[in-house]
């Protein structure tokens, strides 16, 4: 419990509760809506008096959460007196004894319906027993089209959450973290929520690696003043050519966030002092009545590139082609004074709040607009594509619903000049299936630009495309290999399901005959075994090849399992979870209920685990567990895209964890080099790493071009320590330029 609660009297709290709701009213007093106090303060009090005498885990009480989602909703949302009330009253029918039909009564049906619909998506992927209920998570994206209201408020709800998650306990904030990273942030932008999707990012970091995310923000602010400085030289002739022309405008800036600093150096594998573009300023127009908008916005993309030299390849046009979620603006990145690239967003004021508060905020219940916007019809794909597909478990369903989040998008042209909005990266074929699922299913190729190109070719922007069909043409099961969008392979994962079940089941078989004739069962290890001997992904792919005759088990098996016996080394080190005195069997597999007492602590309790193959963590990673379904531990770094997945799906089985090894174990880890070619560098190179170090080389792989070396080592390593020493050492070589580990 936070002690700022702890020792508030009755009188104390009830003046705090006030306080917020008067706040809330006074942010509701600086909007254009029509001003109904009388409706919100009734939606307030009966708020206040369901939840009277319920406190939060930190000890506040319960009525301030519903008051801070209100204030969400109305100050960062631009939301109204429906909103606002239905975010007062979202938690009423799931933790009281009110029903849908008292709130119905008490206000009016749409508030009701509203609250209705939060109610129904308490449980599921966003409740305690996240999914394993996949059907909650479909109807959440199934309410979008029926009132967009409801996964904003739930949004607001999230967002707050995510702002008081310090009171939550370790293997939680692992959850709900991992949970908005990868659902919510895509949907806040997807929706137009530009802020709110860099908070809830930012966030979700800070809980998931807070000694990372402090070292970044340290040094973001170590070198503020620097920007602050560069800001001011950089807008000065700028500001003095605009207010020649008589232009109304304010210019902002704008520094990356731990979280999309922490990107930037993954992304690019650089250190912090190699993020060079910290900076991003942004000028918002107000143009004058009857003056053009975007006229004004290219005269002041002029002003700037006149001033400064602008990137050749960096300049975005969302003026004439907004984005889907609604965002319009012109980018230009230019070379400032200290030599560094900044890049200027123009916009006008109106531009301005549609990218703050999202296209949602304006919605049709709003404007009574009857024009399908490109949300109406993203909204209504989504639905069509959860309506007529057949998924099995949550994760199928978030990773088809995730597709529809992109963010970067291309625009293509039919042979008409007709523009198509696709997400990068999407195939001719995937353009097929966008135009009619019919062209999709008989597509045998395309001529992009009047040239002939294959169904898998990946289109880019300005692209003129006609699609090619036969009427014998079937599809094929490699599509789903090379179709990006979540339409295209909905629609063909509903083609196949059937075949492919039959498949699968059949390859299954096999493989549990081969096993059981060498007495083994078909468990995760052994099928991972299976998977790593093949050099395959997925038991989809594995048991399908079987069953089609592609891929000979029997030939392989006995060389798979020649030596069943587990490996010594495995035990030299052990990875403990919790915090129990008590002693237990190392082999014992941790239960369901087990992990409830689990913590992140140094205590010495041995468990059943593994690695897992996808990020190969190392003593020194930041990690969590996943309780596989035979009780085994599947250890992750914590910013794995797997792991990602898992916490917002499995967040039942997710587990805090962290190392406790000796430094008798080496974890295979591997680090990119690239430096001036001259004789004798490799040797140093080598030197260092196996005299200096003791380190045992698996593998080097080195090329040279045109006086520069680059390449790849890879090698047997403690701990995160050992490599972080080695890359500084190997730094202190003048012919090395850059050495960074590959993650």
């Amino acid at each position: 419990m936070d002690k700022t609660y702890a020792n508030l009297t009755e009188a104390e709290e009830e003046l705090m509760i006030q306080n917020e709701f008067h706040a809330l009213l006074a942010d509701y007093a600086n909007t254009t809506h029509i001003q109904k106090i009388a409706l919100i303060t009734r939606a307030f009090e009966f708020a206040n008096k369901a939840h009277k005498g319920t406190k939060r885990r930190s000890g506040e009480p319960y009525i301030m959460h519903p008051l801070a989602v209100a204030r969400i909703v109305v100050k960062e949302m631009g939301l109204g007196s429906t909103s606002i009330c239905s975010a007062l009253l979202h938690d009423v029918v799931e933790d009281t004894d009110y029903t849908c039909e008292d709130i119905a009564r008490e206000f009016n049906p749409k508030i009701a319906s509203i609250v209705e619909g939060l109610t129904k998506i308490s449980g599921g992927i966003f409740g305690e027993k996240a999914s394993e209920q996949a059907e909650n998570f479909r109807k959440l994206i199934l309410t979008i089209p029926e009132d967009v209201r409801v996964i904003l408020i739930k949004m607001a709800d999230r967002l707050h959450n995510m702002r008081t998650l310090g009171s939550m306990p370790p293997a939680k904030q692992l959850k709900i973290a991992g949970e908005t990273q990868y659902i919510y942030a895509p949907l806040a932008q997807r929706l137009g929520f530009f802020l709110i999707k860099t908070e809830l990012e930012n966030l979700s970091f800070k809980y998931e690696q807070p000694q990372l995310y402090e070292k970044i923000k340290d040094n973001i602010d170590r070198v503020t003043p620097n920007i602050e400085k560069e800001y001011e030289e950089f807008i000065k002739p700028i500001t003095e050519v605009l207010t020649s022309y008589g232009y109304k405008y304010r210019i902002t800036k704008r520094i990356k966030t731990p979280y999309s600093v922490f990107k930037k150096m993954q992304k690019k594998n650089i250190p912090f002092e190699e993020v060079y573009d910290l900076l991003a300023v942004r000028i918002i127009l107000s143009p004058k009545i009857g003056e053009n908008e975007k006229a004004n916005c290219w005269v002041t993309y002029s002003v700037i590139t006149s001033i400064y030299n602008a990137h050749p390849d960096r300049t975005r046009d969302f003026l004439n082609t907004p984005k889907t979620n609604g965002y319009e603006a012109l980018h230009v990145t230019v070379m400032a004074p200290s030599g560094k690239w900044i890049e200027v967003q123009i916009r006008s004021e109106r531009m301005n709040e549609i990218a703050e508060k999202g296209l949602a905020a304006h919605w049709r219940y709003k404007t009574g607009e009857e024009e399908q916007s490109d949300l109406d019809n993203w909204f209504n794909s989504v639905k069509e594509m959860l309506d007529n597909a057949d998924y099995n478990n949550a994760i199928e369903i978030m990773d088809t619903f995730k597709l529809n989040l992109y963010s970067n998008e291309i625009f293509v042209f039919t042979p008409k000049g007709d523009i198509i909005k696709m997400p990068a990266k999407a195939t001719a074929l995937d353009l097929a299936f966008q135009l009619h699922t019919e062209l999709g299913e008989h597509c045998i190729g395309a001529k992009v630009d009047h040239k002939l190109v294959p169904s898998s070719y990946v289109l880019k922007s300005g692209d003129q495309v006609e699609i090619l069909t036969s009427k014998s043409q079937k599809p094929q099961q490699e599509w789903i290999d090379f179709v990006t969008t979540a339409k295209a392979k909905a629609h063909l994962r509903f083609l196949f399901k059937k075949e492919f079940k039959n498949d699968y089941q059949k390859g299954q078989r096999i493989v549990e005959e081969e096993l059981a004739k060498l007495h083994l069962p078909l468990n995760s290890d052994n099928l991972q075994k299976i998977l790593n001997f093949y050099d395959i992904n997925t038991a989809n792919q594995l048991f399908y090849g079987i069953s089609k005759g592609r891929i000979p088990l029997t030939s392989g098996i006995k060389n798979i399992f020649k030596n069943t016996s587990e490996s010594k080394l495995i035990k030299i080190w052990k990875l403990t979870f919790g915090n129990n005195n008590k002693k237990k069997d190392e082999n014992k597999p941790i239960t369901v209920a087990d992990k409830n007492t689990i913590h992140l602590t140094d205590a010495n309790v041995g468990t059943a685990y593994k690695l897992a193959d996808c990020c190969q963590p190392i003593p020194g990673d930041p990690v969590l567990g996943f309780l596989d379904n035979d009780g085994t531990v599947i250890v992750h770094k914590i910013d794995c895209e797997v792991a990602l997945k898992l916490q917002s799906s499995f967040g039942n089985k997710i587990v805090s964890a962290d190392w406790a090894t000796q430094q008798v174990l080496s974890f295979l880890a591997s680090i990119e080099i690239s430096g001036i070619d001259k004789i004798g560098v490799l040797r140093e190179i080598v030197k260092i790493i196996t005299d200096d170090y003791s380190i045992n080389i698996k593998n080097v792989n080195i090329q040279t071009k045109d006086g520069i070396f680059k390449g790849e080592i890879s090698m047997y390593v403690h701990n995160t320590e050992d490599i972080n020493n080695l890359c500084m050492n190997l730094l202190k070589i003048k012919a090395v330029k850059t050495v960074n580990r590959i993650q």
